[in-house]
């Protein structure tokens, strides 16, 4: 079995990509890496909100359309569009300064592709991890495949698991105060989201999980509505209260 991990500074965070495979030599592997590490930095060409001839900060300034962009672009935009949808609005880019900031739902894409990319090269067991937002495929391999374990942690104490989840394939977002502080905006209101202290959703698609994670910091409890829709048929969800020692799951 080949192995190969690595980490990278993007989007002003760390990925983490660990991947392994018994068909794939070292030095596909070590090329596949690179090809997640390209496609990453492209992502932040193309979607920073720092970067000032970004697709997104040029939409941000009214210099171009939407279907001016490219199709990766145009793509995030409908999704943008259908969690909005999803979330009754609890998750909408467009409300924020400076107008529209994908930031909420991209890491998630973009793992997905990521992962999607490594296994379209023959690499079975894959686990991307950008900054709290997962995408996971084949499980993990150990002289017998195992489902990848995720730990969530106590937002108050980064050294206790409070809830465990296995995932052989799918996704799980987490967001929370943990590397950025409080920066989620509630865009009903347009103040610092107080729905919940952290929030973490398991699902099959990592753009939802990322998404539904901010929506639940905005919303806290009253977004376990949302897992009523048939689209969220199979979505785990794990938020910890913000004013209250508690937690809740769906």
């Amino acid at each position: 079995m080949n192995h190969l991990r690595q980490q990278f500074p993007v989007w002003g965070t760390i990925v983490d990509v660990d991947i392994a495979s018994s068909l794939v030599s070292e030095d596909a592997l070590n090329e596949a890496m690179q090809q997640v590490i390209d496609f990453c930095k492209q992502v932040d060409t193309d979607f920073s909100t720092y970067i000032d001839t970004s697709w997104v900060s040029r939409l941000r300034t009214h210099q171009i359309i939407i279907t001016s962009c490219p199709p990766d672009v145009q793509e995030v935009w409908q999704l943008c569009l259908q969690a909005k949808h999803l979330t009754d609005g609890a998750f909408d880019p467009w409300a924020v300064e400076g107008g529209f900031d994908p930031s909420g739902l991209v890491k998630g894409w973009a793992a997905d592709k990521c992962a999607d990319m490594l296994v379209s090269l023959g690499i079975e067991h894959v686990q991307v991890n950008a900054a709290g937002d997962l995408s996971l495929r084949g499980g993990f391999y150990d002289g017998v495949v195992k489902p990848w374990r995720i730990g969530v942690v106590n937002p108050d104490n980064r050294a206790e698991i409070v809830e465990t989840f296995e995932i052989n394939d799918g996704a799980i977002a987490t967001s929370g105060a943990y590397e950025r502080g409080a920066h989620i905006n509630d865009p009903y209101t347009g103040l610092i989201a107080i729905g919940a202290q952290s929030a973490t959703v398991v699902g099959p698609l990592g753009w939802l999980c990322d998404a539904l994670a901010t929506a639940l910091m905005v919303s806290g409890e009253d977004g376990a509505k949302y897992f009523s829709q048939p689209e969220l048929e199979g979505y785990q969800v794990f938020v910890v209260d913000r004013y209250e020692n508690t937690s809740w799951s769906i």
